[in-house]
């Protein structure tokens, strides 16, 4: 009997436009396998919604998460998440679909939820005795004194949300005067915001997936920005070198491999992720890790998988069950 998955993508972030893009490599990618029925879910603030082939809408009952499509009510049996961002990767989808007893493909609510609050995650890693940035979190109402800022972090610093990804709301800050302009830049995305000593060094993603039962680490990608650092630009429009496998040598890639591969276990998570790290004197520092890394086909995780020779059929297989 086939089994009815629903694609959901979108969400309610400023990713809505990249998760779209995801979804959709998932959907063609997928749509030949006889044993699915694939359903592309849009989920926005204003409506969710199923969308065919023909640009038809059918909505969806948020009471039930189910459509009627041709009188026929089709009920999900596992979702496939490609949402960025919020509400699919803080967690809050994973609850509701819990609550419905409908399975998913990216980590649990609590789980998701952790790792989405930067500073949560990083200090919940540090414990396993991974290296972190020194960092402070600011929040949007705080009154703000640059010169404490300073007093505790060095010049230059990143200014990230603290919940968010692709790059968006994100600052390098070599002056003292621009903290201002970086942080009310940070706040139109995320009302904390995560700021970061920079650390000098290499930048290294590592995807780890569930493959054929195994827990294991892709080939790590080194990031070489064309901008000051690996900014929305550089991820999707280009403006950087990605080069899949990373040229580590092999302790190095053991090392980055290992760690990758006992957060994701020690964090208890499930289906796709991405740890980010950076390289400096042979140590590697954690900076973030994305439970719901990109899926387009110019996607870090989709050029590890490339890499390690697993096809995108395989890899999107490997979180069907």
């Amino acid at each position: 009997m086939k089994k009815n998955v629903a694609i959901i993508m979108g969400g309610y972030s400023s990713e809505y436009d990249i998760s779209i893009k995801s979804g959709e490599v998932v959907y063609k990618t997928l749509k030949k396998e006889k044993k699915l029925n694939l359903f592309r879910i849009i989920i926005s603030k204003q409506e969710w919604y199923h969308i065919d082939d023909y640009n038809k809408k059918y909505e969806v009952d948020k009471k039930t998460f189910q459509i009627v499509k041709e009188k026929i009510c089709i009920k999900f049996d596992l979702v496939f998440n490609t949402i960025h961002g919020i509400p699919g990767e803080n967690g809050e989808i994973q609850s509701y679909l819990n609550s419905l007893n409908i399975k998913q493909t990216s980590s649990n609510s609590s789980e998701a939820s952790l790792t989405f609050n930067k500073t949560k995650c990083k200090n919940a890693v540090e414990k396993f005795g991974v290296n972190i940035p020194k960092s402070i979190i600011i929040k949007k109402n705080d009154s703000i004194d640059t010169n404490n800022i300073l007093s505790v972090l060095k010049l230059p610093l990143f200014i990230k949300p603290n919940k968010g990804g692709s790059s968006l709301g994100i600052s390098r800050v070599t002056k003292q005067k621009n903290i201002i302009k970086a942080l009310n830049n940070c706040f139109n995305e995320d009302s904390e915001a995560l700021i970061e000593e920079e650390i000098v060094g290499r930048e290294i993603s590592v995807g780890v997936i569930k493959y054929q039962n195994k827990i294991i680490a892709l080939p790590p990608t080194e990031i070489i920005s064309h901008n000051t650092f690996f900014d929305f630009n550089a991820k999707y429009k280009g403006e950087s070198d990605e080069i899949t496998p990373a040229k580590l040598n092999k302790n190095e890639e053991k090392i980055v491999k290992e760690t990758a591969i006992n957060i994701y276990m020690k964090l208890k998570l499930k289906g796709f992720s991405r740890s980010d790290f950076i390289l400096k004197n042979g140590k590697f520092y954690f900076l973030e890790i994305n439970t719901n890394p990109g899926l387009t086909n110019e996607s870090i995780l989709p050029q590890q998988a490339k890499a390690a020779n697993i096809s995108l059929n395989e890899l999107f297989n490997s979180v069907i069950e």
